[in-house]
């Protein structure tokens, strides 16, 4: 049964990334349009090392920490802080490609079918410029210039930037072939030791051992909205989990989609645009019903100001939030709104898949912590039991803790604090940063 679920993974990720890169080299012919105003032109600035595995770029910088994950601090206006990063950041920008790129010759050796499959997935990623706004395109656009040269042969570095950011989605549109779900919670009020929020979330998105040996703390002021910290790598400017100053909290899972045929936002660029410019779930769940996207997913979002939790479910047909105030809410990979709860692809999804049980077995865990602090969600994400606490063995799907996980992340929002899996995926420790301080 192993051998048949690998087999399957190793073709999931075979048609994600020929999605990605053979999207990119159907649009060479396209020559994007650089997102700058009349006249304007880039200068890309010069790092200087600043010790061991650090570079700095006047106030921005990127260092290695002692537990190997990577801690970048960037600011500024949209081109300026994209291109600061895209030069802080292209060691691992190049490698994260390189990986991806590797993977891609491995699972596809055979030029002339890569080359036939390529010309039947570049609708994946039509018009995907049209979707995405101008301030991310040209931060986007800024990073895409330290994309290393040895890939422009698949496509001009911008382009390639742009289609990376649809990765997520595009693996997700595809999960009936096994790409492996996430799951995360929220408890709040008399569910918490101290009354206070708390966030937990595993981040199972599979790409291979080496993709999450360099994971990145980024920590970003814009000259617009709300400074923030994101968990990602080299090359990602979107959201997959992150919080902002405010005390808000974007993590982001994956629903059945159908898979598309037309290009919208990529869910990490909405998510994003959520964790950068929202401080409520109102202000969260507004920014939401302007974006239009094409796959489905539920973003959970946290508020300190509100002081709970809800989700928001978008889809490329429509958009519901399940909100249920009661203590805890928790998110696997089925959607709870009334809006399609009881939708026919949502009821195959909950028959078919493993996000009930997953669903379940966090249910139990959260009803064992009935009083839960940052240590009980830490455990609870490391539990590796399946539904009613039944052994699984190790990696299994059903299991919250599935052994794959590119991060795992408490957050405490009122208290701006958020802790971080150092890896090999949550079997290491989890470290705490202080948003304020920073």
């Amino acid at each position: 049964m192993r051998w048949i679920l690998r087999s399957l993974h190793l073709l999931l990720e075979a048609i994600i990334a020929i999605v990605v890169v053979g999207g990119c080299v159907l649009r060479f012919d396209m020559h994007l349009t650089p997102p700058l105003e009349p006249g304007e032109q880039l200068v890309l600035p010069e790092r200087v090392p600043d010790g061991d595995r650090a570079w700095r770029v006047g106030a921005d910088r990127l260092a290695q920490n002692d537990r190997g994950v990577w801690e970048a601090y960037v600011e500024g206006p949209d081109l300026e802080r994209g291109s600061t990063y895209g030069v802080l950041a292209r060691d691992l920008i190049e490698r994260q490609e390189e990986l991806f790129v590797d993977r891609i010759r491995l699972l596809v050796p055979d030029e002339t079918k890569l080359g036939w499959l390529r010309y039947g997935v570049a609708i994946f990623d039509r018009n995907i410029e049209d979707h995405i706004p101008m301030e991310f395109r040209r931060e986007i656009y800024g990073e895409s210039r330290s994309f290393s040269d040895a890939f422009d042969f698949i496509a001009p570095k911008y382009d390639r930037a742009l289609n990376y950011h649809a990765a997520h989605d595009i693996g997700h549109a595809l999960q009936d072939l096994a790409i492996v779900g996430c799951t995360s919670f929220a408890v709040w009020g008399d569910r918490t030791a101290d009354g206070k929020l708390l966030v937990g979330r595993n981040f199972d998105f599979y790409m291979g051992e080496d993709f999450a040996c360099d994971k990145v703390v980024l920590f970003m002021r814009p000259e617009q909205g709300h400074p923030f910290a994101e968990i990602t790598w080299g090359g990602m400017m979107g959201a997959v989990s992150g919080m902002n100053l405010a005390g808000l909290t974007v993590t982001i899972n994956a629903a059945r989609s159908a898979i598309p045929f037309g290009a919208r936002t990529p869910i990490s660029l909405l998510a994003r645009e959520i964790l950068q410019y929202a401080s409520t779930i109102d202000e969260a769940i507004a920014i939401a019903k302007e974006r239009d996207v094409f796959v489905s997913e539920a973003i959970l979002v946290s508020s300190a100001k509100d002081a709970r939790a809800a989700v928001i479910e978008k889809a490329p047909d429509g958009m519901g939030v399940y909100d249920p105030d009661s203590g805890a809410v928790v998110c696997a990979n089925h959607y709870q709104s009334k809006r399609f709860r009881d939708s026919a692809p949502n009821l195959e999804n909950i028959k078919q898949s493993d996000s009930m049980g997953r669903y379940r077995r966090m249910w139990d865990l959260l009803n064992d912590h009935p009083r839960m602090g940052p240590t009980d969600a830490a455990e609870i994400l490391r539990d590796r039991m399946g539904p009613d606490g039944r052994p699984v063995g190790l990696a299994n799907p059903m299991a919250i803790d599935q052994m794959i996980a590119h991060h795992s992340v408490v957050f405490r929002p009122e208290d701006g604090r958020m802790w971080l899996s150092v890896g090999p995926y949550q079997l290491g420790e989890y470290l705490c940063y202080d948003l304020p301080a920073i």
